[in-house]
């Protein structure tokens, strides 16, 4: 790695805790400026007297300037303590835990099948003929005009009443049981990335094997199968990477309709109901924590991208 790949994932990484940092403030000031007071849901229900309100805003540090509030919430952050919810009395790490490996495996398969069926249909795509350009093209047009909850909805009536090869309802127990209740949840999660990844890919290849490089390499006699892992692939690995990069990120954000969908039980439903409820340490925990994976997932592309191609982030020089 040369000097100025070092200075630029310097730069990179100096710019994500920046932005970590500005995502922090905005989470923390905007949940507090949204409708509705706390008090209700540490009152647990019941009305609360002016007296019990005044004791609870004091408990909880409800009262203190905003910048006091945000400080105390970041030291306990960094220290491990997310707080104790407003609404199960519970501290955020226990609600959290489980909740989040439900939704990390649900995102693992699921990036298996956009990796796997993206890059795979783009590749087909440009390599194999018209007819099967014109055959993923379709299909995949279909694939990006259906959103999630709608083909969510088509493979509960299908595959899970109609046909009865999956279940619809909860994450299983045990491992592969839990890959059976997530396949449904994971392929409705994965249509619309996998239409956009092997665009992304056909793109990227096409350009690829009409580069002068391919060209001199298929003149110097070289095996195809060499010419497309080594000259091909290679090349357009960088567009492809920095593309999965940002999915695999977007999938924690978007995994909330799923779990509903599926009734899953994890980080993204816990979310959502911890909104409704204003229940704010829950809801600034994982907020919290979809832009830390958002943000630290991008950059760990972007280092995969200088690494495999450094020329991507030389300077460029002036005319």
């Amino acid at each position: 790695m040369n000097a100025h790949v070092a200075r630029q994932l310097v730069g990179k990484l100096g710019g994500l805790l920046l932005t970590l940092f500005l995502s922090s403030v905005v989470i923390f000031s905007a949940l507090l400026l949204t409708p509705g007071d706390p008090v209700v849901a540490l009152a647990g229900g019941i009305r609360p007297t002016p007296e019990m309100i005044a004791l609870i805003r004091e408990q909880h540090h409800l009262d203190d300037p905003i910048w006091v509030q945000y400080l105390h919430w970041v030291g306990g952050v960094l220290t491990g303590d997310l707080g104790t919810s407003f609404v199960y009395k519970t501290p955020v790490v226990e609600l959290i835990a489980p909740r989040f490996g439900i939704t990390l495996v649900l995102v693992i398969y699921t990036l298996v099948l956009i990796v796997v069926f993206g890059i795979g249909s783009g590749i087909l795509a440009a390599t194999r003929g018209a007819r099967t350009d014109r055959a993923v093209l379709l299909a995949t047009s279909f694939g990006v005009a259906m959103p999630t909850f709608v083909v969510a909805i088509l493979l509960i009536w299908v595959f899970g009443r109609v046909l009865g090869w999956f279940p619809v309802y909860g994450a299983g127990e045990g491992f592969f049981d839990m890959l059976y209740h997530l396949t449904l949840p994971a392929i409705s999660l994965a249509v619309l990335y996998i239409a956009y990844l092997s665009r992304i890919t056909r793109g990227a290849v096409v350009g690829q094997l009409h580069s002068e490089h391919v060209d001199t390499a298929r003149v110097r006699g070289i095996p195809r199968g060499r010419i497309f892992r080594r000259h091909v692939f290679l090349n357009a690995s960088p567009q492809i990477l920095a593309i999965s990069g940002a999915t695999v990120a977007g999938l924690f954000a978007v995994s909330a309709i799923a779990e509903q969908a599926f009734g899953l039980g994890g980080l993204g439903s816990l979310l959502t109901e911890a909104a409704a409820r204003k229940d704010l340490p829950v809801v600034q925990a994982i907020s919290l924590l979809l832009v830390i994976l958002f943000v630290v997932l991008n950059a760990a592309a972007d280092v995969a991208i200088a690494v495999i191609d450094p020329d991507s982030v030389k300077p460029r020089r002036r005319a």
